[in-house]
């Protein structure tokens, strides 16, 4: 069986990608930029710290410790003949991985020798080697980590905030488990979770930058191990819309408070669409981007400063929420006006003035997004699992009108579903 190929373009962007089915199982995404001097890749599966409990095929649900897709990310890199970093050091290339709430991706990127980095890429990725005494060694190194970001601000107030908006979601515990929790890690453990979600039905492979699209489906067809389809089932607990508690505090080593206020919203199994995601990056651009009233309110009353102020929207199998976050000498005063701005917002909605703005700014951004192989790496890879597309999105934005993004606000930035998290200075 040969591979699937199909052409997307975008007269909007002036470019195109092409999305390939190959017969391993393995989606394939290839945006071919030669202009460019250097080309990035990330071979990803969803699967990230929240898939802690799971069904295959129907089979009986199993229950894995908390921590063990970003464990399974570090062992991966290891085999019987070394590490995958020391082969990299060979071709110049520079790679890394991470874990998220909802996937885990293994990425490179280089300005020679593309085409057997990704040999060494999809290679180490389809080989797990775990023995008892190397999980028992990553356990002592993992433990460190974790005390590590015990004491991190910017991690603990982002945690401390999980914990205030939800009551049984993963999405609350800390991407890389708990101390006692990697204690229980296994060998068997690590290699079931493996077999269930590194299987390439569940993966994705995202290209970006100077390539032969037809050198790259060789190297594909030579590597790839090809996986039968199966039915992953995530089971999470039934997660009410009320928070925990609407304010949490801790005291750490930081000169000026830190927080984050988070409106949690219903989330289900699947991705906002294309259109509502557009929707909703447009509304909290109007809201609370540097060109809104709020925020120039709230720096003027030095409330805020213009390096750190932000906000995102956050969703996943089964949370969403809205985090606007900072630092502040009075981070209960910015939570409250943010909360008016948004109370005004809803009883008087947005100036055709701040809608366009706020369109045009979104729309600006993607657009200038597809000048960075990273960026475009990454983002496909993220929207493949969103099930969302890279150009869908851009026309989105480009359509929205006003009526869409105030749309939003029936489930969006309710007050009764908020909670502030802060970090004060010791």
């Amino acid at each position: 069986m040969s591979a699937q190929m199909r052409e997307v373009y975008s007269e909007r962007a002036g470019d195109r990608y092409y999305e390939v089915r190959h017969p391993s199982g393995l989606r394939i995404l290839l945006y071919p930029k030669n202009e460019n001097n250097s080309t990035y890749a990330v071979f990803g599966t969803r699967y990230g710290s929240v898939d802690t409990t799971f069904r295959v095929d129907g089979e009986e649900a199993c229950t894995v410790p908390e921590g063990i897709a970003h464990y399974l990310e570090h062992k991966l890199f290891e085999s019987e003949d070394g590490d995958a970093f020391s082969r990299y050091a060979k071709t110049g290339a520079a790679a890394n991985a991470y874990t998220s709430f909802d996937s885990t991706c293994y990425l490179f990127s280089c300005a020679d020798h593309f085409y057997e980095s990704l040999e060494i890429l999809l290679d180490f990725v389809q080989k797990p080697y775990f023995t008892e005494e190397t999980v028992r060694k990553e356990q002592g190194i993992i433990g460190q980590e974790i005390r590590m970001y015990d004491d991190d601000p910017q991690w603990r107030v982002m945690f401390n905030l999980l914990t205030a908006l939800y009551h049984r979601h993963p999405v609350r515990i800390d991407i890389a488990g708990t101390v006692e929790s990697i204690a229980e890690i296994t060998p068997d453990y690590l290699y079931r979770c493996y077999r269930t979600f590194y299987n390439l039905h569940n993966m994705v492979l995202c290209v970006a930058g100077r390539m032969d699209v037809d050198r790259v489906l060789a190297v594909c067809d030579r590597l790839l191990i090809p996986s039968k389809p199966q039915k992953i089932e995530r089971i999470f607990e039934e997660e009410p819309l009320d928070v925990v508690r609407p304010r949490v505090e801790q005291k750490l080593s930081v000169a000026m408070p830190l927080f984050q206020l988070g409106f949690k919203e219903p989330a289900g199994p699947e991705r906002l669409s294309d259109r509502d995601a557009a929707a909703s990056d447009v509304l909290l651009e109007a809201i609370a981007s540097d060109a809104s009233p709020l925020f120039r309110r709230l720096l003027d009353e030095g409330l805020v400063n213009e390096t750190t102020f932000g906000f995102e929207y956050f969703e996943g199998t089964g949370y969403a929420s809205v985090i606007f976050s900072g630092d502040s000498r009075d981070p209960d005063r910015v939570a409250e006006e943010i909360r008016k701005e948004i109370a005004q917002v809803r009883e008087n909605g947005l100036s055709d003035e701040a809608f366009e703005r706020a369109r045009k700014s979104i729309y600006g951004r993607s657009v200038a997004s597809l000048n960075s192989v990273e960026n475009i790496a990454n983002g496909m890879a993220s929207m493949a699992f969103s099930g969302r597309d890279l150009f869908a999105y851009l026309d989105c934005v480009a359509q929205l009108t006003k009526e869409d993004v105030l749309g939003r606000l029936s489930v969006q930035l309710r007050p009764e579903y908020s909670a502030l998290s802060v970090i004060l200075p010791q």
